[in-house]
């Protein structure tokens, strides 16, 4: 019992440091939704394509590390605010189907360019980091610094809502988008601030991912559904609902893995997701009055 105990153990400390990357993804994606009202399908594509800019700057153009993280945030910030004024901004007063089609032919256009400059092969930027021992527990060291980072990135980005003219802002015209011009707030402006930090999220999760995980075209299909759902469970623009809700699903995802297999980790999260959407359909922190 003792062993079965110790490895249950690591299986929740594990999703714990999983769950804090679902958090950071889904507090991306619900701030666009929340101020723009619009779903980026292909919010996990601007990841990848954070992780091909880290791997082509520090892997083929040589250079440190650090540096080519700050290219890959700063990339992605720049690639999600053009996104939005090139490509959101004309279909903001369209149907939010034709906003959900173009934001999918994003996500295809943007794996498709990197098929065709990268190629279908695996690459990684040849960074190993070790285990950490506690106990008999092991934990991925990995995991455990994206963690500590997404954490210090989801409370600055809290500070920034709530202690700054721009995230009064940002918050302000999330509740009521008609009266903001009239108190003197260019809404455009704040758009592409909400985008560019979107970006800027996507491309600091892109940090932490790769030094997890392989790049390859198709990486952001292994994590856009269940930002995805994690945005809707938490209820879609609530950042907070969003945060919970990330750990639930970490936590479903980590310990049903171990209990049975890692697949079946995957089907008990998205089991308890359909039950979700029929008894709290609004997200799980939703008061009815």
């Amino acid at each position: 019992m003792a062993f079965f105990d110790i490895f249950l153990l690591e299986a929740v400390l594990n999703g714990l440091l999983l769950g804090g990357l679902f958090a950071l993804l889904s507090l991306g994606l619900n701030l666009i939704f929340g101020v723009i009202d619009v779903v980026w399908i292909s919010y996990a594509e601007l990841m990848m394509v954070g992780m091909y800019a880290i791997y082509w700057s520090h892997t083929i153009m040589g250079l440190p590390l650090s540096l080519a993280f700050i290219i890959g945030v700063l990339g992605v910030a720049a690639l999600g605010t053009a996104m939005h004024w090139f490509i959101i901004r004309p279909v903001l007063s369209a149907e939010p189907i034709n906003q959900l089609l173009v934001t999918g032919g994003v996500l295809f256009f943007l794996q498709a360019l990197a098929t065709v400059i990268f190629g279908i092969d695996f690459k990684n930027i040849g960074v190993r980091m070790p285990s950490l021992m506690v106990g008999d527990i092991s934990l991925s060291m990995a995991r455990l610094i994206a963690f500590c980072v997404a954490m210090v990135a989801i409370a600055a980005t809290y500070l920034f809502l709530n202690r700054t003219f721009a995230g009064t802002a940002i918050r302000a015209i999330s509740q009521d988008r008609s009266i903001m011009p009239l108190m003197g707030v260019n809404p455009e402006r704040i758009y592409l601030i909400t985008s560019a930090m979107g970006g800027s999220l996507a491309g600091l999760a892109a940090c932490l991912l790769v030094l997890q995980y392989d790049i390859h075209p198709a990486i952001g299909l292994s994590f856009g559904p269940i930002t995805f759902l994690v945005c809707v469970m938490g209820g879609l623009g609530n950042l907070l609902g969003g945060f919970v809700a990330a750990f639930i699903f970490a936590q479903l995802i980590s310990v049903g893995g171990y209990v049975y297999a890692i697949e079946w980790g995957y089907v008990m999260a998205f089991v308890f997701f359909i039950a979700m959407m029929f008894i709290r359909p609004e997200g799980i922190l939703f008061r009815r009055r």
